[in-house]
């Protein structure tokens, strides 16, 4: 047989063990090859590089790939590497999940952003600027509190456009709400703390990360100026000041005094999440409730509405009691943002790049509430309009269809939204529909639109 040749070494796991001698590294490669772990056509290691890798004399090796070759496991060619010639029997995948219900083909579910409309080329741009400035001791185990860089371009980037009082060093970035929920949620407890008010309604997802992680869940029910603070008795609450989920309103300002007062009388946390605060349309922006009481408001933002969820970075500013408790909990959970997003964020930030998509991307919303609220029917009564990615559609009157008479005719015409009911804590209130106006792509916008207001027109006329 001709001399096995490769232009370098591959590196392969056989689980041969040296006392089987040649009959078992045969055996060992046989069965790499059934298995799929060898698969057809691929190069295997020159007989010289298995031989040393495995501490046997080279003619072994040889002699195996040539009794293999004439199996018909493996192809030889002169001056050529070696390959795998014959298919193994591949394991089988577990089955597919079947989804409960197909994707819709009309995207108006809440709390989405056009993924489209990711900067893509400002994103490459930042994450090779990032790259070539970045130092080699940066990709080492990464600060527990985020990127330097990054935490210095957010305080900046918040403290302009948000109105939050943000000190580097008592910014953390981590990966998504959820994780900022689960993290403020543990270190809580371990300071005694084990209740946790929640708005009502609101999102029970991050209601179900915090009771995971210690927390007892008390909702307080919002009206139309939001929490209403004086049914306020726990130790901590969690809160969308700017922009109340899912109805919409902003918590007035006599109640945003009224509520950091009481925080700071008590010695309560308040973790302000500002989910969608960069898209406010119809007045002067809502500034954070964090500036209210630094040493008593934790401040959460997001880049999963203005860039897209699956960067998973967000960020907290903490009350300096803090800082040193979330840093022992980001060391626990083992979780860490990419440092390369980390770095492209931060370059994206301090070139005005995030600024202009920002302004764009709000154009572009406030756009599309507009055509919205313009072909809804008169039958039915929207709320929650003057900011983020979603309205509400209230369905309390008398003379309205219910939720769910609303939800099956969306679904007949595959239009994703999603009901109000599911998002009250405890007992039920009433019922309403929540439509988002991120989601579609903008050639798409015009028919989830029609569609939806066809499906209003049939449960209400």
């Amino acid at each position: 047989m001709a001399e096995t040749w490769s232009s370098s070494g591959i590196d392969v796991h056989l689980g041969w063990r040296p006392e089987t001698g040649r009959t078992g590294l045969a055996d060992a490669i046989r069965a790499a090859i059934r298995s799929g772990r060898w698969q057809p056509g691929a190069a295997v290691p020159s007989t010289r590089a298995l031989a040393a890798d495995l501490g046997v004399a080279r003619g072994t090796v040889t002699r195996v790939y040539a009794d293999l070759a004439a199996e018909g496991y493996l192809h030889t060619l002169q001056g050529a590497p070696t390959r795998v010639a014959t298919a193994g029997a591949l394991p089988q995948s577990a089955p597919r999940p079947v989804p409960h219900e197909p994707a819709p083909r009309w995207d108006l579910r809440p709390g989405r952003p056009d993924l489209t409309m990711f900067p893509r080329a400002d994103w490459q741009a930042a994450t090779r600027k990032a790259l070539q400035h970045a130092a080699a001791a940066d990709f080492g185990y990464t600060n527990l509190l985020g990127a330097p860089e990054l935490r210095a371009a957010l305080a900046g980037y918040i403290s302009r456009s948000r109105g939050v009082l943000a000190d580097p060093e008592r910014t953390v970035v981590c990966c998504g709400f959820s994780h900022a929920v689960a993290l403020l949620s543990r270190v809580l407890r371990e300071r005694g703390v084990t209740e946790t008010a929640f708005e009502n309604p609101s999102l029970n997802i991050y209601r179900d990360i915090a009771a995971a992680n210690g927390q007892r869940i008390r909702p307080v029910d919002v009206d139309a100026q939001g929490l209403r603070v004086s049914e306020l008795d726990s130790p901590a609450v969690v809160v969308t000041a700017a922009h109340q989920y899912p109805l919409g309103v902003a918590l007035a300002p006599e109640r945003r005094a009224s509520l950091t007062r009481w925080a700071a009388k008590t010695g309560a946390i308040v973790i302000e999440d500002d989910y969608d605060g960069e898209f406010r349309y119809d007045r002067q922006q809502v500034g954070a409730l964090q500036a209210l009481a630094p040493e008593h408001v934790v401040y959460a933002g997001t880049a999963s509405k203005t860039l897209a969820p699956a960067l998973r970075l967000a960020w907290l500013v903490l009350p300096r009691a803090l800082v040193e408790p979330v840093r022992a909990a980001m060391f626990d959970s083992g979780a860490r943002p990419p440092l390369i997003d980390q770095l492209a964020l931060a370059e994206l930030i301090t070139s005005g790049a995030y600024d202009r998509h920002v302004r764009r991307t709000r154009t572009e919303y406030r756009a599309r509430r507009d055509r919205l609220l313009a072909a809804l029917p008169g039958t039915v009564r929207p709320q929650g309009i003057a900011a983020g990615l979603h309205l509400l559609l209230m369905l309390d009157r008398p003379s309205s269809p219910s939720e769910a008479e609303v939800l099956a005719a969306c679904r007949r015409r595959s239009i994703g939204v999603e009901g109000l009911t599911q998002w009250w804590h405890g007992e039920r209130g009433p019922g309403g529909l929540i439509a988002g106006y991120g989601a579609p792509a903008g050639h798409a916008f015009a028919g989830a639109t029609q569609a939806l207001v066809e499906a209003l027109w049939e449960v209400t006329s």
